[in-house]
This record gives C-alpha cells, structure tokens and sequence, in this order.
C-alpha cells in the first residue's frame, strides 16, 4: 500500500505535522537557485528497513527538490514533505522487489543489499550504499562473490560478525556521495 496525503498518512505522521499538499505553481517546490528545466532525478529509492541515513536522504532530496519513496515493510515515521512517500510491502523480500520492479533509469537507489543493488543497477539506476560507497558494474560482482563466500562460511557455522558501527566519517561520505550521484544525474552523466 502506497500512503500520500490520504487517510493513513495521518496516522504514520506525528500530530504536530499537518498535511502537506504540494503547491500547483510551476516551479514551485523547487529548492532556491534550482529552476524547473533543470534535470533532476526521477526518484531516490530508499530500501528503509534498518537504513541508517534516512534523515540524511531527506536532507539532499530536499535540497534538490528531488522525491523520494520511503519502501518498507511495516510503516514508520517519515517527514511531513511533499516530496517524501511511504511506500509499504509487507512480506519478506517484498519491499525490495518494489525497489527492483520501480528502479530505472534516472533514479538512484539507497541499499545495504547487494542482490537488490544488482537487481537495480541491471535496470539502469544508480547504487549508494548507507556509507557513501556506490555499487556500479564494475564492483558489484565482487560485492556478490564476498556475500556469497561470507553465506558460506555463516552456514558452515563460523562466525562473520556484522557490519562496524556507523561513524559520523561515514554520514558525512554518505552525505558527499549522495550529493555527488544527483549532480550527476541533473549533468546527464
């Protein structure tokens, strides 16, 4: 289910947000400097569950006036914005082949989860990961040989760990690459 400014978004909103309906004037939701006839990117796709720089998404997006869906599979909390939607898929696997089935050309897809970077990038988006790494074509298959050999290993009951804890490095690399990924796309690069 698909929450924008209907029924359900007040109850996923906190009670001091009213509802925000975008303005109809051209040009208007545009962020200062940024015309409309400027290219932007169509969607920055966000693979919520456990993504730790939602709130750093929000801030790029809306400096560039660029929406983003929110995909989850149960529904949390997002800024009252015109130009953020909560997008919700319950089921195991569910939200991330929305994120798959959607992505295209011109968006630019926020994930932790190698297969659903290279499922993305296979539909031509772009790929960031929560600490500021892109996945392009040229490093996304020995993304997916690692996971694979780390599988390996976790189901031959060896320890791997999990990933380090976010550092502020990394918001601010994730912040950067972020920043970088939407000039690209608004240069045609």
């Amino acid at each position: 289910m698909t929450f924008r400014n209907g029924p359900l978004t007040e109850f996923l909103r906190c009670a001091c947000h009213p509802p925000f309906f975008p303005p109809a004037a051209a040009g208007a939701g545009y962020s200062e400097g940024m015309t409309p006839d400027l290219p932007r990117p169509r969607w920055i796709l966000v693979d919520a569950d456990a993504c730790p720089v939602k709130d750093e998404v929000y801030r790029v997006a809306d400096r560039y006036a660029v929406p983003v869906r929110v995909v989850a599979n149960a529904p949390l909390r997002v800024p009252a914005s015109g130009l953020v939607e909560l997008v919700v898929r319950p089921g195991f696997g569910s939200a991330d082949d929305w994120i798959a089935d959607q992505a295209g050309p011109g968006d630019i897809v926020v994930t932790a989860d190698i297969p659903l970077a290279a499922r993305a990038l296979a539909k031509g988006a772009r790929v960031l990961d929560p600490r500021g790494r892109p996945m392009t074509g040229n490093n996304i298959a020995e993304a997916l040989a690692l996971r694979a050999m780390l599988e390996g290993r976790r189901q031959a009951g060896e320890a791997t760990g999990g990933p380090a804890a976010m550092t502020p490095k990394d918001r601010s690399r994730f912040l950067a690459g972020l920043d970088e990924l939407v000039n690209a796309v608004r240069r045609g690069k």
